[in-house]
């Protein structure tokens, strides 16, 4: 394992250094840009998560190369949307927007970010030549970072939905694996595995973003549902959608009762304390389940896709841009976005 770490870290190390001789071939260093901007002080949400933790460790680095000095400003994600929110009607000091796809809508029509080309044109000199747009996946970066056909953020921390199981629980009522489609879920694990205080499967519901884009989305897309159809008009009433969601309530049956107040903390403890199987949750929750610290089911978790639905495989996919703020003066802003392109870059990514 310390051979693949040391040649991970050269591997890395060449990455960056053939990064840098390609950006002074161009005439442009990170050191030379920043140089204007040397003592400015830029504020940016993080949460509480591993990939976050991961940009605050690669931060030394930047701030001594450029002078431009990152203040963190750590919320969990629950208080994250409610903190910018107040902070941008008060005219306040954020100079970088952390902008989950769902909130995209919101920053972007209340003026409280700017366009990607807005900035580059006003900043050309901070433009690293060797970012490379076309380098995002088109889904995440229109996604996350994409509004009316204009891209605000680049996309960071960006999951994948996927399903935890309790390998032990499951081999204990006969089952080899997991199962490979909802219906199979239901009807086959839920019974086997519910009973004793234990259950089957948690799917997060607590009333708010969370049952929308977690309890609510898991099961209209695989079923072949959706929250809206082509014209942008409702489609909760189609029969796929309501296909989906009547399962959705059939398979509450299996899950822990007051599942309707459980938002992801309550339902990936569920699983860390081994009261529940099987849940589909974020990639960003990993670290959470595996941790000795915080887990009772260590040597029992496995990870698989999210099951099948008629309408077949339709995973939940999340994350966030980064974006710089109307309301940061002009110094902050070209600061702001000398560290997004940086946090974002192809030259960080393997380090990251």
């Amino acid at each position: 394992m310390k051979m693949l770490r040391n040649f991970y870290c050269s591997a890395a190390l060449a990455s960056l250094a053939a990064t840098g001789a390609m950006a002074d071939g161009h005439g442009w260093s990170l050191k030379d840009a920043a140089a204007p901007y040397a003592g400015t002080t830029v504020d940016v949400v993080f949460l509480l998560r591993p990939g976050y933790e991961a940009v605050e460790a690669m931060l030394p680095a930047f701030e001594e190369e450029t002078g431009i000095k990152i203040n963190i400003i750590k919320h969990p994600y629950e208080n994250a949307l409610g903190e910018q929110v107040r902070d941008f009607v008060a005219g306040g000091d954020l100079d970088i927007a952390l902008i989950d796809l769902v909130w995209i809508g919101n920053f972007a029509e209340n003026d409280w970010i700017l366009p990607l080309a807005d900035v580059q044109a006003k900043f050309p000199e901070a433009v690293d030549p060797d970012l490379d747009i076309d380098d995002f996946f088109p889904l995440v970066l229109n996604a996350f970072g994409g509004w009316n056909d204009t891209i605000y953020g680049l996309p960071f921390d960006n999951y994948s939905g996927m399903m935890f199981y309790n390998r032990c629980m499951l081999e204990d009522a006969g089952f080899d694996g997991p199962p490979a489609t909802w219906a199979e879920l239901k009807d086959t694990y839920g019974p086997a595995l519910t009973g004793d205080g234990k259950y089957a499967f948690a799917l997060q519901s607590k009333r708010n973003e969370t049952q929308s884009a977690d309890s609510f989305a898991r099961v209209l897309w695989p079923f072949g549902g959706s929250f809206l159809d082509a014209d942008f008009k409702s489609n909760l009433n189609s029969a796929e959608s309501q296909a989906g969601l009547k399962f959705r309530q059939d398979l509450m049956q299996y899950m822990p009762d007051g599942i309707v107040a459980y938002d992801h903390a309550e339902t990936v403890n569920g699983f860390t304390q081994g009261d529940v199987a099987m849940i589909t949750e974020w990639s960003a929750f990993y670290s959470t389940i595996v941790s000795p610290d915080t887990s009772k089911v260590v040597d029992c978790v496995e990870i698989a896709p999210e099951p099948m639905g008629p309408a077949g495989r339709k995973p939940a996919l999340g994350g966030f841009s980064l974006a710089v703020t109307s309301q940061a003066d002009e110094a902050e802003q070209a600061a702001a976005y000398l560290f997004i392109q940086w946090a974002t870059s192809k030259a960080n990514a393997r380090e990251y």
